[in-house]
Order: C-alpha cells, then structure tokens, then sequence
C-alpha cells in the first residue's frame, strides 16, 4: 500500500496530530504551574491566534474567510470548546501524568467519534457503527484500563 495514498497521508496527519497533542498539553502544563491555568489557557490562545494570523497575511489559508456568515450556528462552538480542551488538558496532566490523560483523552475521543459518525452529527455524512467498531471500544477501554497507573 502506498504510504501517500487517499487514506494513509490522512491518517498519518492524524498520527501526527495525537503526538502534538500530546507534547501540547505538557508544555501548557508547564506553563500553566508557572503563570495558573486559566491565564496559561489565555496565553495559549493568544500565540495561537497570532500564528494563525501570520499565516492568513501570508495567504497560506485556501479558504474564504468572508464566507463566515454562512457557517452553520454549531460550528462556532469549536474556539470555546478549543478552551475549555486546553484548560482540561493542562488541569489533569499535574495530577494523573501524561500518559494516563493521554488514555483518557483517547477514549472518550474515540467514543465520541463512533457516536458522530453513527448519527452523522454536526452535518457530516453517516457512518453506521458496525460490531467490529463496538469490539474494538470494548478493547481499547480495555487497553486503557491496563495503562491507567
């Protein structure tokens, strides 16, 4: 199989991603034990928005972003809950480690994932869960169970 095909470079994104994820919420844990949490949280967002402001100056977005109007009602609720993700992370990280919020994440990421594509939830295409999918939550909530420390 090619590495660069339709579905592998996407799922390698995605690997990327959950290791970033990762690293991101250890360093805003860090950061957050120096400066608190909420105010680690804000600092997060502002560089954030800065970079992704650079990055609109430079014309790297293929997008229009006049085209906001015509954003469904929903979607405007990812920036609050990219907050309220930050805060949590940062929170649990001290008091559980890395890893064992890492799990935690990942299973109710997955969970929840499942439940959206079975309902096609915030206007994206169905996806039935199948017995296969039910068998392997049942397993990583099993594998999750044995890397909780």
């Amino acid at each position: 199989m090619n590495f660069l095909s339709n579905e592998m470079l996407p799922l390698a994104l995605a690997l990327i991603s959950g290791v970033l994820m990762a690293v991101q919420g250890s360093l805003n844990s860090a950061l957050s034990k120096v400066i608190g949490l909420l105010e680690a949280t804000f600092v997060v967002q502002i560089t954030g928005t800065v970079l992704v402001l650079i990055l609109l100056v430079f014309k790297m977005g293929k997008g229009n972003i006049y085209a906001w109007p015509d954003a469904p009602w929903y979607s405007w609720f990812g920036g609050i809950i990219g907050v309220a993700i930050i805060y949590l992370v940062a929170a649990s990280i001290p008091n559980v480690g890395v890893a064992n919020a890492t799990t935690a994440i990942i299973v109710g990421q997955v969970l929840t994932a499942i439940i959206i594509d079975h309902f096609g939830g915030f206007g994206l295409e169905r996806m039935a869960c199948s017995p296969k999918q039910i068998f392997g939550m049942v397993l990583l909530a099993v594998g999750a169970k044995l890397l909780l420390k």
